[in-house]
């Protein structure tokens, strides 16, 4: 029978479902935490969910954690309704306090050795987390590894297509190595998203920024890094939706989010990223040159395409990132 309790989770009152009260003792204990942070995913989170519950791995090892970001559509009434169809454990939490504090939830809930990070819109093929176990156990001093993005087969979106084709030519180049820009051979720190992280590499960096809503990734693997654990590729394969992107709009207001929230961790740590790259001139640079590896990879003409999109996504960021320093100035004002 579903159980259903309240606890307060710092200043915030989070509700606990659908599940059993995790093991004690000596019954066996998961080793994979896969965490889901949620928020308005409707459009692709049935297969997301479906993907995490047919994993080959041993369902009495995984946990699954969900914390829903206050969703306004129906991505709760869908969590609830597979999630009762699977005989993995599994717990849900509301919170309303942004990213980086539902990362955290999660992190200080979870009972594995890793926590398995998968969005609302990606699809894992069904060795993904056995691929990630596996990868883990044999490399003690990783701390952080995430597999390859890969184009599903029959995606005919062609706005999706161009913003997945950079990751996927990064990751196939540095494939079992540490992570670079193909472009600008530059580290480049791995997004939760796909990523497995290693408990105790997080414990040792006290978890995420909370304060974050954008970029706490980064964050975070930059501070595991530099605590001394190893960040590496592995060559399992698993998809993303790009929260169901489709228009230039989609893309447009994805980049704008992405900017508002990384002008917070530029303020942080202003060795995460270089503005210059991030203008619409050095992004269309950009997108010209990875078209050109690109079609040499896939023999699609749609890569050439790449330096308008390039130009358009960073158009849209620095409009995000202007606008949250104009508001974090008339803050400051507004204090002084």
């Amino acid at each position: 029978m579903e159980k259903e309790a309240t606890k307060v989770y710092g200043s915030l009152l989070t509700y606990v479902g659908l599940g059993e009260p995790l093991p004690k003792g000596d019954r066996m204990k998961p080793i994979v935490s896969v965490g889901m942070c949620l928020r308005n995913n409707e459009k692709t989170l049935r297969d997301t969910i479906d993907s995490v519950i047919k994993q080959d791995f041993p369902h009495e090892l995984m946990e699954i954690i969900v914390v829903d970001g206050c969703s306004k559509d129906q991505t709760l009434s869908i969590i609830k309704q597979i999630l009762s169809n699977t005989d993995i454990k599994k717990r849900i939490f509301f919170e309303n306090k942004g990213l980086g504090f539902a990362r955290n939830i999660v992190f200080n809930n979870a009972n594995g050795e890793y926590i398995i990070w998968v969005d609302g819109d990606q699809i894992l093929p069904a060795d993904y987390v056995r691929k990630q176990v596996e990868f883990m156990n044999h490399n003690p001093g990783v701390g952080i590894t995430a597999g390859i993005i890969g184009i599903l087969p029959g995606n005919g979106n062609p706005i999706l297509t161009l913003e997945l084709i950079p990751a996927i030519i990064d990751r196939m180049r540095m494939r079992n190595r540490q992570p670079r820009s193909y472009l600008w051979k530059t580290e480049k720190l791995i997004g939760d998203g796909g990523a497995t992280f290693r408990v105790n590499a997080l414990r040792q960096v006290n978890g995420f920024d909370s304060h974050l809503n954008a970029g706490m990734d980064q964050d975070v693997a930059r501070r595991i890094k530099d605590a001394g654990w190893l960040i590496r590729l592995n060559s399992a394969v698993f998809y993303e939706w790009h929260g169901g992107m489709s228009t230039l709009k989609d893309l447009c207001n994805k980049y704008i989010w992405y900017g508002y929230g990384h002008q917070s961790l530029y303020r942080k740590n202003r060795k995460l990223f270089s503005l210059p790259r991030m203008s619409p001139p050095a992004g269309f640079m950009a997108g010209f040159f990875y078209s050109l590896v690109a079609y040499k990879l896939l023999r699609r003409k749609i890569v050439f395409l790449l330096p308008f999109h390039f130009a358009l996504k960073m158009s849209a960021w620095c409009l995000g990132f202007v606008r949250s320093q104009i508001l974090c100035e008339a803050r400051k004002d507004k204090i002084g």
